[in-house]
Formats: structure tokens, C-alpha cells, sequence
């Protein structure tokens, strides 16, 4: 019957051969499944064998588009609001409720990136001795990568301004972003000829985008953690098949190198 080498010693040198069909094939075949096996099974059963979705991080390009729609409200009743936009066609709709504000902007580029990091705005709205602000409803337009604006500026139609229609159509979109500013602070007490003032400043942040992977990454991401498993099972199986071959708990022939054969002759 053939001799097949199963296994070398890396140190002495000794090769240790068997037949195909001999225990020793047998149970290096068992030791080679024992190896490379396992470490798959608890890669899978991890939870972190398959990269389902996966997240980069990127600086937007944001630039605000100096469009604004306002409107404010004074009382209660239906009619009691201020207004105005950047929008002619809105406020011509809007007759004895048209109020024009006092606008300054300034975009800033604090880690000179070459991208905007913040947008410091302030608005005042010129106001009556009488006429007190209750709420506002405030939009302001933003250049997000790739500008789509949600309100039609040329529109002759007061329901393309309602504040609803253009959430709605906002919410439709497939890339949304969401001003959060969970503490704002709304200061009373004007003097009777100051005009409302509305002083903001907004950031724009790194994002966080999450995203399908595709097939290349996901084995990639597989096989990272596939091996970092196996090399463990490499290790200790390596020094197993050495005691078992050196002490010949599986039947072999070992073959010594020719160099100590010669000088086990002499």
C-alpha cells in the first residue's frame, strides 16, 4: 500500500507517513475538520460572521439657500398672524399680513475644510406697541449634496405655502435632515418698540450614513472574522497533532531526516 506523509515535525524534521486508508488518515482528517471547522460555527453563532448593514462617516456639503418662509402668530383668532417669505408670489397672498423682517446671515468654516460647519441667522420682525408674538412657524431652505427644494416659489396657490403640504412633501423625500435643538429659549419682556427677534445658530454635523454593504465587503468582513477565530484553533491544534504523531497515538511511520540518519549510522 502507498505511503503518504501526514505530517512534519517543523523542528527535528521528522516526517510521519501512513496509508490512505489507514486510523492515522483517519484522525488527521477528523483533527483537519476539528480545526477548521469549529471556528466557523462560532464566527456564525456570534451574530458577526455576515455584515448585514454597515456605516461611514461623512462631512456634508451644506449651504444655506437663502430662502425663508415666516409666519408668525398674535392671537388666537384665524387672521391674527404676520408674514413674509423670499417667495413674491407668497407674499402677495398675504395683503395687510405682510410684515418685512430684518435679516443677517453668516455661513462659517471653522476647520477651514473647505465645507461650512455653521450658519449663524437673526431675524427681526419689526412689530406694532400693540401686537405681541405667540408662535412661529419658521422654514428655512438648505443645499443638502444634491438641492431639491420643497416649496414652489413661482406657485400663484396659498395651499403650495401650507406649512403641512410642505412637511408632508418633505417627509416623502428619500434623504431627510432634522434641525433638533431640545433647548430653546424663548425670552419675554420687549420694550414696546422692539421688534421680535429671532437669533439662531445652526450647525451642520458629521453624519453617520448606514448603508447596504455589498458582496465583496461582506466576505471580506467574514473572512476577518473567520480567521482571527481559526488562528486560535491553529495554534492549539498544531501542538496537538504534534504529541499525537511523536507518541504515536495514532499508528505511523516516522522517517527521520538524512542528515540524522547518517549520523545515527556512524
Amino acid at each position: 500500500m502507498a505511503q503518504l506523509e501526514l505530517f512534519s515535525h517543523p523542528g527535528p524534521g521528522v516526517r510521519y507517513r501512513a496509508g490512505l486508508c489507514s486510523t492515522a488518515a483517519l484522525g488527521l482528517l477528523l483533527l483537519w475538520a476539528l480545526t477548521y471547522l469549529p471556528p466557523l460555527l462560532v464566527a456564525y453563532r456570534s451574530q458577526g460572521l455576515w455584515l448585514k448593514q454597515s456605516t461611514y462617516v461623512e462631512q456634508p456639503t451644506v449651504q444655506f439657500q437663502y430662502e425663508v418662509l415666516l409666519v408668525a402668530m398674535t392671537g388666537a383668532d384665524p387672521g391674527s398672524f404676520l408674514a413674509w417669505s423670499t417667495f413674491p408670489a407668497f407674499n402677495r397672498l398675504q395683503e395687510d399680513q405682510l410684515r418685512v423682517p430684518l435679516i443677517s446671515t453668516r455661513e462659517e468654516d471653522k476647520n477651514h475644510d473647505g465645507k461650512m460647519d455653521q450658519l449663524h441667522f437673526k431675524l427681526e420682525l419689526p412689530l406694532q406697541s400693540t401686537e405681541q408674538v405667540l408662535a412661529v412657524q419658521l422654514i428655512l431652505t438648505f443645499s443638502y449634496q444634491l438641492y431639491v427644494s420643497v416649496i414652489n416659489g413661482t406657485s400663484p396657490f396659498a395651499s403650495d405655502y401650507d406649512l403641512t403640504n410642505i412637511i408632508a412633501a418633505y417627509q416623502d423625500r428619500n434623504v431627510t435632515t432634522v434641525l433638533s435643538d431640545p433647548n430653546p429659549v424663548w425670552l419675554v419682556g420687549r420694550a414696546a418698540d422692539a421688534p421680535f427677534v429671532i437669533n439662531a445658530t445652526i450647525r451642520y454635523p458629521v453624519e453617520v450614513i448606514l448603508y447596504q454593504p455589498g458582496f465583496w465587503e461582506m466576505i471580506k468582513f467574514a473572512w476577518i472574522q473567520y480567521v482571527s477565530v481559526l488562528l486560535i484553533f491553529l495554534w492549539v491544534f498544531d501542538r496537538i497533532k504534534i504529541f499525537v504523531f511523536q507518541n504515536q497515538v495514532l499508528t505511523t511511520i516516522p522517517v527521520l531526516p538524512v542528515s540524522s540518519y547518517k549520523q545515527h549510522q556512524s
